[in-house]
């Protein structure tokens, strides 16, 4: 098996992103439905989105919270109760992706069919999306996210940062300086995905540097109250940036399937022998 590797190296709109996304699901899914010969590869689109929240399946928007006595476009944006307290600050997905943001403090609000609540993506951050065929590799819904879980730990290690999992989803940190089982633990990634005919989407937000932290202390990430979250910056990693950090984690998810799910004992998932890089248009055009 091949696997395909998109990476933008520029602040890219996040409704490009995810109609790309939507695309390349689609795709595959059609596969299955018509058993065409030739089934398309999986693709991992890592990215940096301009300024987002969304919110996954468990925070979708009541069907209107539009304020009627007033006239401005984020009055008329349908909000969650959790990003009401921000309205201020929230505009409408851009229909164009090439339209410039304004230079005041705003963020595009999207509601979104992955797992999981209210979350913030933004510069600063390394967002990977995995569009793949949980079957061919072998993986349960369960595998899957432990498998998102095991690779970015995977790369906090190269870095000298010891990652873990709790009862709460995404990948945690123990405060600097603090020995283990000490102080409050700190959301370093958080995990959400989407499953249709195990074909999934969606995936991770990674913080590398700490230009998404005013924008998490604003909401109650992902529901948790009293849970702050931090970056490899916030734990003293000096100099990574997203696309070094992007082709760790496509390295990582790589040795973590062929080792867990491949080729491991018991493995019953496809080996991922190559991975390629490709650009957009190359996958439009397939």
């Amino acid at each position: 098996m091949r696997l395909a590797h998109l990476h933008f190296p520029d602040i890219t709109s996040f409704t490009r992103v995810a109609n790309l996304q939507q695309t390349l699901t689609s795709q595959l899914l059609s596969h299955k439905k018509h058993l065409t010969p030739n089934p398309p590869d999986p693709t991992i689109i890592t990215f940096t989105p301009n300024p987002v929240y969304t919110t996954g399946r468990r925070d979708l928007p009541p069907s209107n919270t539009s304020h009627p006595s007033t006239n401005t476009a984020n009055s008329k944006l349908s909000l969650p109760p959790s990003l009401e307290p921000i309205r201020s600050v929230l505009i409408p997905p851009r229909t164009n992706p090439t339209q410039v943001l304004p230079t005041t403090r705003v963020a595009e609000y999207h509601p979104t069919l992955r797992g999981g609540q209210t979350t913030y993506h933004g510069p600063g951050q390394m967002v990977a999306y995995t569009i793949l065929d949980l079957r061919r590799l072998g993986l349960t819904p369960r595998c899957h996210i432990r498998l998102l879980e095991n690779s970015v730990m995977d790369v906090l290690g190269r870095y000298g940062v010891q990652g873990k999992v709790t009862e709460d989803p995404g990948v945690w940190v123990n405060p600097p300086g603090s020995r283990e089982g000490e102080g409050v633990p700190r959301k370093i990634t958080a995990v959400g995905v989407h499953l249709r005919r195990h074909i999934s989407s969606y995936g991770i937000g990674f913080n590398v540097t700490e230009e998404p932290m005013w924008w998490f202390r604003q909401i109650v990430a992902c529901g948790l109250e009293g849970r702050e979250a931090t970056s490899l910056r916030g734990v003293g990693v000096e100099g990574a940036n997203v696309e070094e950090v992007a082709g760790q984690f496509v390295e990582a998810f790589v040795g973590r399937v062929n080792k867990d799910f491949a080729c491991g004992e018991g493995g019953r998932g496809e080996k991922i022998e190559e991975v390629y890089s490709v650009t957009e248009e190359d996958l439009l055009r397939e």
